[in-house]
C-alpha cells in the first residue's frame, strides 16, 4: 500500500515529533527499553518496516531508523552505526536483490555490525553468499517473524556473533542434496546437530532441543570438525565453516 499511508521516513527515533517519538500517537510505543541493541530496519513495505519497528521497540530493541530504499539504508547505517540491520532482499529499483547488494556493503565497510536480511521465499544462492561473510550474519523467511519470541531470540544470537540459517533453508538443502554430498561421512545424530548449529544454535542451547547433554554435544561437535577436516585455527570460525561446508555440498 502506498499514498497517503506512507508516512516519511525518519533517521533517529528520537530526533523529531513524529509518531515514533510521541507517545500519544502510538501508545504501544510506551514500553520502550532500548537495551537490547539499536537497529536500522529496511524494507519498501511501509506496513511492513513500521509494524516490525512497533515489534523491536516493545521488545527492548532501539529503532533508531527506517529506511525504504537502499540509498537510503546505507547512509542511516553509516551516520548512526547500529548494532543490528535488518534489510530485505528485495527492495527497489528493481526489487530482485538491492537488499544483499546493501548488506554486502555494509559488511565490507563496518564489520562490526550484526546484519539480518529477510526474504518472502528460500533463495539458496543468496543466502550461502551472504552467510559466507562470516559471523553476526542471518538469513530468515518473513514468516518466520510470526513466531516472535523465536525471532527475538534470534535476534540476539546474531547481534552475540551467530550465523544463522532459517529452517526452511535447511530443508530445502537437504531434500536436494546430491549422492556425493560429503554429510555421509557423518552419523544421523551429528546431522541433528549441524542443523541447529546452522541456526546458530550454541552448545548449550542444541543440547536442550534434543535432550541430551551438553558434554555429548560438544563430542558430536568435535566429531563433525573432524570429518569435516576443519582443525583449531586461531582466524578461522569453525561453525560456520561447518555451516558452510554443509551448504555448499
Amino acid at each position: 500500500m502506498r499514498g497517503s499511508w506512507e508516512r516519511p521516513v525518519t533517521g533517529v527515533r528520537s530526533a523529531a515529533p513524529n509518531a515514533w517519538a510521541d507517545p500519544a500517537a502510538n501508545p504501544i510505543l510506551l514500553a520502550v527499553a532500548g537495551d537490547r541493541g539499536r537497529v536500522v530496519v529496511a524494507d519498501d513495505d511501509v506496513l511492513l518496516r513500521e509494524g516490525l519497528g512497533s515489534l523491536l521497540v516493545n521488545a527492548g530493541f532501539d529503532v533508531v531508523g527506517q529506511a525504504g530504499e537502499p540509498t537510503q539504508l546505507l547512509a542511516l547505517v553509516r551516520e548512526l552505526r547500529p548494532e543490528l540491520v535488518i534489510v530485505d532482499i528485495r527492495m527497489p529499483p528493481t526489487r530482485t536483490t538491492e537488499g544483499l547488494d546493501a548488506a554486502r556493503v555494509i559488511r565490507e565497510e563496518l564489520p562490526e555490525i550484526a546484519i539480518l536480511v529477510l526474504s518472502a521465499h528460500v533463495e539458496v544462492e543468496q543466502a550461502t553468499e551472504l552467510l559466507a561473510g562470516g559471523k553476526s550474519t542471518g538469513y530468515l523467511l518473513k514468516d518466520r517473524v510470526s513466531d516472535v519470541d523465536d525471532f527475538l531470540a534470534t535476534l540476539d544470537r546474531i547481534v552475540k556473533g551467530a550465523s544463522v540459517v532459517d529452517p526452511a533453508l535447511v530443508q530445502e538443502l537437504l531434500a536436494a542434496r546430491r549422492v556425493e554430498d560429503p554429510l555421509r561421512a557423518l552419523s544421523q545424530r551429528e546431522r541433528e546437530v549441524l542443523a541447529l548449529m546452522a541456526e546458530g544454535r550454541s552448545n548449550a542451547g542444541i543440547a536442550a532441543e534434543l535432550v541430551v547433554s551438553e558434554g555429548a554435544v560438544e563430542k558430536h561437535v568435535s566429531s563433525i570438525f573432524t570429518k569435516f577436516g576443519l582443525p583449531p585455527a586461531e582466524q578461522d570460525h569453525r561453525r560456520v565453516l561447518a555451516v558452510l561446508r554443509w551448504l555448499n555440498g
